[in-house]
């Protein structure tokens, strides 16, 4: 983990509510596909905790929701800088893909897949990616993970666009895949797991305290006991979970 001081390069809007910022600063400690930062705010006491959605040189790119007064404020941010602190979580492990593996994405869930897939593209692996959203006017990143080179398929709950329904109607059809990286809110995931045919690895979007694993506040039970999202996860393998009922 490291504190920095990184400047705001740019901030849009990708849809009504969902904004993509790059910032710029040193990014030494992020080294995983699924890894986050820790964003202070000014009159705010917690951060606010973003995926990683890229790293290209030292640009540091993240995409967020407005959902309450922090991601509200990030929102009119056109300038600046932010302290943020960088290198969190786990990250996904890229060694278990084998040949044909799936990403499956869900809303703000869809961000940390895109740094995934560009490596996994780069080792000459053949990606699939499953982008779930509630209506047309929510879908972002599709053409993004497209000019990757991956296969994608975009399913909406209202059929809006792409295939009606959900994520796991898209899975039920696809051909095998060897391996499965997911990330999304906790009742997409629990369906992808019932669904899954493959073992796989699962990215939590708990809400977080102090994001480093000192107060125990996002705990999640597993086969191992518990584990704190912000610090053993936010990545669990599917053989770990245990869900609650």
């Amino acid at each position: 983990m490291k504190q920095s001081i990184f400047t705001i390069k740019e901030n849009v809007a990708l849809t009504s509510s969902v904004y993509k910022m790059t910032l710029v600063g040193d990014v030494s400690e992020i080294t995983k596909p699924g890894q986050f930062v820790n964003i202070k705010l000014d009159g705010l006491f917690l951060r606010r905790p973003i995926s990683v959605n890229d790293v290209v040189n030292n640009e540091l790119t993240i995409i967020y929701k407005v959902v309450g007064k922090g991601t509200e404020f990030m929102s009119t941010m056109t300038g600046g800088e932010l302290d943020i602190l960088t290198g969190l979580g786990n990250g996904y492990d890229v060694s278990l893909s084998g040949n044909n593996p799936l990403l499956i994405g869900g809303g703000v869930g869809v961000p940390p897949l895109y740094m995934l897939a560009k490596q996994l593209i780069a080792q000459g692996k053949k990606v699939s990616v499953i982008l779930g959203f509630n209506t047309k006017d929510e879908i972002f990143y599709e053409d993004e993970f497209k000019k990757l080179g991956a296969n994608v398929y975009v399913t909406t709950v209202d059929g809006s666009y792409g295939t009606k329904g959900f994520v796991t109607d898209v899975m039920k059809n696809l051909e095998t895949y060897s391996y499965f990286y997911t990330c999304g809110p906790e009742p997409m995931l629990k369906a992808i797991y019932n669904t899954s045919v493959t073992e796989g690895q699962f990215s939590f979007e708990e809400r977080m305290g102090c994001g480093f694993g000192a107060c125990m506040g996002c705990s999640c039970k597993t086969i191992y006991g518990n584990k704190r999202i912000c610090k053993d996860g936010p990545v669990l393998k599917k053989e770990e979970i245990l869900w609650q009922k």
